[in-house]
């Protein structure tokens, strides 16, 4: 059995503890306060966990599940954006629904239900504050050893990433507060009821210049709560927290910031009172990502998750969402693996792997978000208000982050991705809830990849693949005429269809978004006309491209397969917007 120490018991440690628990390692999680403590202490931090993040937080343990399905965790169910203008211009205002439900639980009631779920399933938890010394022992005794906090000493083992690291020193003051808002008769709202204005959502609003004020609702460890999080300018008029010395003094200030800069959120906060003693925050956050493998003096090696090595400011939400999501890809590796050795190189594979697939989509949105608007973000906001389809993708980017590339950083495709979604507007259906339905149509998952003209490896990941003719063989595929790659392929002789194995879902969101380098740590061989072929794909198809057929939005590709492998496996599946893995139907 396989030994592994997971130091902190955060949104990272801990989930990744009792995933690899229940596959069957032997866990050592180690924390420097007990569940007891981490329940009664201060606030961590502002997490809400969207849509994506959850279904991840489900997989890797039950232990939060009675809270959601008991319905105590509040239901976040909308963005509504207000972005005030410069001088005399009016305001922009726009809500959106969000897909699927967003959920925040604060991090205290989290941290210990995890710890508490990880010893009753018998695990190894120790109350330690582990220090580089004990990291050398630990390395020498157990196969893997996991930092999944960035405090203290042991913070700073893993150096900083320069080229991931824009900034280095912190862009925002931080001021974060858990409140319960009652009336003046002092009953407070349950869980089910709206708290102010859209109380069943989020509420961000910006003053270029300022800063930012955000809110939802949440749980708490002492029930219902909403939460209040303040993002001011480094040097601004919101850079007003160093003369506040206690939770009552940091409510007040916030009453007051509310009053002169988002007055149109003072009256839903004017009953306002702190939850708890520990429900106040105060900080500065430098956004940061480190290397993820930190060499200790002895020589051994010491693997780093969550903020030790990627530390988001929390204006976009994205914290919580990337400790979850890095951890499940961390378990996935760690499966993956079997009795191989956690080298170096297996380290810095799973951390590109969690960067590629997901993490460098965050932190690039997140770290533009903290820099002025530019003409064409101003545009897209503005022109949200009128245009609920381009609303909601915006609000959908919280999700999933890459929904933002490349239009949220380049003025032409911003242009065209704003048209394209005020047209959905006109269409006959409702094309959000209309491909919702088209997902309930299980698939299978490919990479489809060519060669271009200038020798560059082309790839997009589709889901539209069929066989069409047994005698000539043939098959077809669908790329979207907006799909930046398209000339590519119809530059392109031949092509080749890559069907995704089940472990190979990072490939599937690599290949799904835009990159200078789709095939980035992709293994690769070389097919007919030069066209990459994917290595561990179930099934490959090398195609020559035999006719092309205009379909509304789309194209249709029939190719002549020429040449095909079947290597088997369990393959990828795509149904109702999730990966899922296939399984015997009990029936037979």
């Amino acid at each position: 059995m396989r030994k592994i120490a997971i130091i902190g018991a955060g949104e990272s440690g801990a989930q990744l503890a009792l995933g690899l628990q229940r596959e069957g390692y032997a866990i050592t999680l180690f924390s420097d306060r007990s569940a007891a403590q981490i329940r009664t202490g201060k606030v961590m931090s502002s997490q809400c966990m969207f849509a994506t993040a959850l279904a991840a937080e489900a997989q890797l343990g039950p232990a939060l599940q009675s809270l959601y399905d008991t319905g105590t965790v509040p239901e976040i169910n909308a963005i509504r954006f207000r972005v005030e203008g410069e001088g005399p211009a009016d305001p922009i205002e726009w809500e959106a629904a969000l897909d699927a439900p967003a959920r925040s639980i604060d991090q205290r009631i989290k941290s210990a239900a995890w710890i508490e779920s990880f010893v009753a399933a018998g695990g190894d938890f120790r109350i330690e504050k582990v220090t580089p010394r004990m990291l050398e022992e630990l390395s020498r005794d157990y196969d893997l050893v996991i930092v999944s906090t960035g405090k203290g000493e042991i913070g700073q083992i893993f150096p900083r990433d320069k080229a991931k690291s824009p900034f280095d020193r912190p862009q925002r003051v931080l001021a974060l507060n858990y409140v319960s808002l009652g009336n003046p008769g002092g009953e407070q709202p349950g869980a089910g009821e709206q708290t102010g204005q859209g109380g069943d959502g989020i509420r961000m609003a910006m003053v270029p210049g300022v800063g930012e004020f955000f809110t939802f609702p949440g749980l708490t460890v002492s029930g219902p709560c909403q939460m209040m999080v303040f993002e001011g300018v480094v040097g601004g008029p919101m850079d007003r927290w160093t003369d506040v010395s206690t939770p009552e003094e940091q409510l007040q200030r916030s009453l007051e910031i509310l009053e002169e800069h988002f007055p149109h959120e003072a009256k839903n906060f004017a009953h306002a009172v702190l939850t708890d003693e520990g429900a106040t925050l105060l900080g500065r956050i430098t956004p940061t990502v480190r290397s993820a493998v930190g060499e200790l003096s002895n020589g051994g090696l010491v693997f780093g998750l969550g903020d030790a090595v990627l530390l988001n400011d929390p204006l976009t939400g994205q914290g919580s969402n990337n400790a979850t999501l890095a951890s499940r890809y961390y378990l996935d590796s760690i499966i993956r693996r079997g009795q191989e050795p956690f080298d170096r190189q297996w380290m810095e594979r799973t951390f590109d792997e969690f960067w590629r697939g997901w993490g460098q989509w965050a932190v690039a949105w997140t770290n533009d978000m903290l820099k002025p608007r530019r003409d064409h973000q101003r545009v897209a906001m503005s022109e949200a208000s009128a245009h609920p389809s381009l609303a909601s993708s915006i609000a959908a980017g919280f999700d999933d982050p890459r929904t933002f590339y490349p239009w949220w950083f380049d003025p032409a495709a911003a242009a065209d991705f704003v048209l394209a979604q005020k047209a959905e507007d006109s269409a006959a259906f409702d094309l959000r809830d209309f491909r919702g339905a088209l997902g309930q149509f299980a698939t299978g998952v490919t990479v489809v990849t060519t060669i271009a003209a200038d020798g560059r490896k082309v790839g997009m990941t589709a889901n539209s693949f069929t066989s069409v003719s047994m005698e000539p063989p043939l098959v077809l595929w669908c790329p979207s005429k907006r799909a930046p790659s398209l000339t590519d392929f119809e530059e392109s002789t031949h092509f080749a269809i890559n069907i995704l194995a089940s472990d190979q879902h990072v490939l599937s969101r690599q290949f799904a978004t835009p990159s200078a380098d789709k095939f980035a740590g992709a293994e690769t061989s070389e097919g007919i006309a030069g066209v990459p072929l994917l290595e561990g794909a179930v099934a490959t198809f090398q195609c020559r491209t035999v006719s092309r057929h205009d379909a509304g939005d789309h194209v249709i590709y029939v190719g002549e397969v020429e040449k095909y492998e079947n290597p088997g496996g369990a393959p990828l599946v795509f149904q109702g917007g999730k990966y899922h893995a296939t399984a015997s139907h009990p029936d037979f």
